[in-house]
């Protein structure tokens, strides 16, 4: 593991200066740089400092990586009631970009690394720009949902195994299962059955398909096992048409972390989602920026 060093990233947007971390290798760097998109609402450590970790540790295997606040995030500009979610935060990403290679002109290509929402986000980006510096993105539980997607998964994958359990049927028949509880359960599966078909909130996640079918570079999914947001992308992409055959493409990279939570919790899984990166990223580092 080679030494490191970080320093701060002052970044243009639309006349807002926003805050990075830039973590660096001490010595040459790969060509290929890592923006870690940050989902919210949360600024650029990330849950149990997750994302300097993972910048760190990133840097120390030789690939350049930035971490940044949006605007009215963290530590960059803006009023607390102007804060971004991911549908707006193209010109935030573009412009972290700009600075990372303007602070680094050995890179050539840029990763989007993103978790949940931000890896939302980045799909929603390459569909938007079609941004040619995007060599690759790596997703990590991709944030999916609709109020018909988040009852089915509960129907799935709660209600399921909640109803295969004899002492759920127990309590149901000494009255210890409330109305409010069987009403919740019934109107869920209202929803779920709407899930297949167009929803109210179907066009981010379209637009999300777009960009992955667009993206020309590899990709990186990684999928907790014990996360239900990662279970309603996994449900959403099965049948929804936009999606079918994307997640299967010979660009697509899939590592499962059966037992891990959203946010990769446990120092096991911390280090099994950095170790993956930075393997992909070796792969990526090795190939022409024309063969991507």
């Amino acid at each position: 593991m080679s030494a490191s060093r970080e320093s701060v990233l002052c970044i243009d947007c639309e006349g807002q200066r926003l805050v990075g971390i830039l973590a660096e290798p001490e010595g040459a760097p790969a060509d290929v740089g890592v923006l870690i998109v940050v989902g919210g609402p949360q600024y650029r450590a990330g849950s149990h400092r997750q994302f300097t970790l993972l910048a760190r540790h990133l840097a120390s295997q030789g690939f350049t990586a930035l971490r940044f606040d949006y605007r009215s995030m963290g530590d960059s500009p803006g009023r607390v009631d102007e804060q971004r979610d991911f549908l707006a935060v193209q010109a935030d990403i573009a412009a972290a970009i700009d600075a990372l290679l303007a602070a680094c002109p050995a890179l050539r290509r840029v990763v989007l690394w993103g978790l949940c929402d931000a890896a939302s986000a980045a799909l929603l980006y390459v569909e938007s720009t079609r941004d040619a510096r995007v060599a690759g993105m790596a997703l990590l539980n991709p944030w999916a949902r609709s109020a018909a997607t988040l009852a089915q998964t509960h129907v799935k994958h709660y209600y399921g195994r909640r109803l295969r359990q004899p002492e759920f049927w127990l309590k149901l028949l000494r009255g210890g299962v409330g109305l409010t509880a069987l009403r919740t359960l019934a109107g869920n599966l209202r929803l779920a059955r709407g899930a297949g078909r167009a929803a109210d909130n179907r066009s981010f996640q379209e637009r999300m398909a777009a960009g992955l079918q667009a993206h020309t570079g590899a990709t990186l999914l990684i999928l907790s096992g014990e996360d239900y947001t990662a279970q309603e992308f996994i449900d959403y992409t099965r049948q929804a048409p936009a999606w079918q055959g994307l997640l299967t493409a010979p660009r697509v990279q899939r590592l499962d972390l059966p037992d891990a939570d959203h946010t990769f919790s446990t120092l096991a899984h911390q280090q099994a989602v950095e170790a993956a990166t930075a393997d992909w990223l070796s792969t990526l580092a090795t190939q022409p920026h024309g063969d991507l």
